[in-house]
């Protein structure tokens, strides 16, 4: 797996990254956590520990992981770094590489980046984990094995405006109860509706977790506007199609957007641009390529589902 830039050691940029105790250092609060993303997976866990090393003051650890993301594309390790050469604590100032990595960042769109970046004189030098090169594609079942850390998903949960965030407690109470893990509903109804209970699609899917009529029939949901109803017949289907596909988190969830028949028919995830964005983010937010049940070594007591005949079809 080659990266998208240069292999080289990270002397220049690490060599800044040095503790001292002279004058040079600069005390700063920290940043935010990184929030809970679609990056690859390996992006994600690459900037979690960086910032993991800052809280622990451990500069040298903190920019590796950051330039290992930023080798790869990831934005938000642009910023990270360039913020942590440029105002970090424990840290000799490199405002030449700072400016350069800010630059990138504010180009490719990340506001915090573009505020930090203003009065900055570019540099004319790329820092040595940045010399350009090409990226392979990321894939999740290369990259990682785990699924998001539960407290990077609380985190973001705790954050939501009132409204999403108790729609998003919903689910994450309901989904043990149908043995579904409640990171990968919360995945799913964060790229459905993004939590909006009134959410209505032009092939008029409707509510939390995005049921066209059919389906929700399908399921015994009687009001599709009744937040409770849809998440309980959401994730009816998703243990459904969990148990069809054998947890495999690509083909459920490629299923869940385009139905089971087109992911059968086409032998794995449909050719279908809309239906490969969604599995990306699904796999980006959730990690893992299997789904990983519930309940098994956590005591948790799983109530039955809602009880019905098996759905038609094959």
């Amino acid at each position: 797996m080659q990266p998208r830039y240069s292999r080289h050691a990270h002397s220049a940029l690490l060599a800044a990254v040095l503790l001292t105790g002279g004058p040079q250092v600069r005390a700063q609060a920290l940043d935010d956590p990184p929030e809970w993303a679609d990056e690859p997976p390996v992006l994600s866990r690459w900037l979690e520990e960086g910032y993991d090393a800052e809280v622990r003051r451990q500069p040298h650890r903190a920019a590796q992981r950051y330039c290992d993301a930023a080798r790869y594309g990831s934005v938000e390790a642009q910023y990270r770094l360039g913020s942590l050469l440029m105002r970090g604590r424990d840290v000799v100032p490199d405002p030449a590489a700072a400016a350069t990595l800010l630059a990138l960042a504010a180009q490719r769109g990340h506001e915090k980046a573009r505020g930090l970046s203003e009065g900055l004189v570019l540099g004319d030098r790329l820092p040595d984990c940045l010399t350009t090169g090409e990226a392979p594609r990321l894939e999740v079942r290369d990259s990682a094995q785990e699924v998001v850390p539960q407290e990077v998903v609380d985190r973001y949960v705790s954050n939501l405006p009132d409204d999403k965030r108790r729609h998003a407690e919903l689910v994450q109470r309901l989904a043990p109860r149908f043995e579904v893990d409640p990171r990968l509903a919360l995945a799913i109804v964060r790229s459905e509706s993004n939590f909006q209970a009134r959410a209505l699609s032009p092939r008029n899917a409707q509510g939390l977790m995005q049921l066209i009529p059919e389906t929700a029939e399908r399921f015994g949901v009687r009001d599709v506007w009744n937040p409770e109803q849809n998440v309980r017949g959401g994730l009816t289907y998703l243990r459904w199609l969990l148990d069809r596909f054998g947890g495999d988190v690509a083909l459920a969830s490629a299923a869940y957007n385009a139905g089971e028949k087109a992911v059968e028919r086409h032998g794995g995830v449909p050719p279908y641009s809309e239906t490969r964005e969604y599995v990306r983010r699904i796999l980006g937010f959730y990690r893992a390529p299997q789904h990983e049940r519930p309940g098994k070594s956590t005591g948790l007591v799983l109530q039955p589902a809602v009880r019905m005949k098996k759905p038609p079809g094959p």
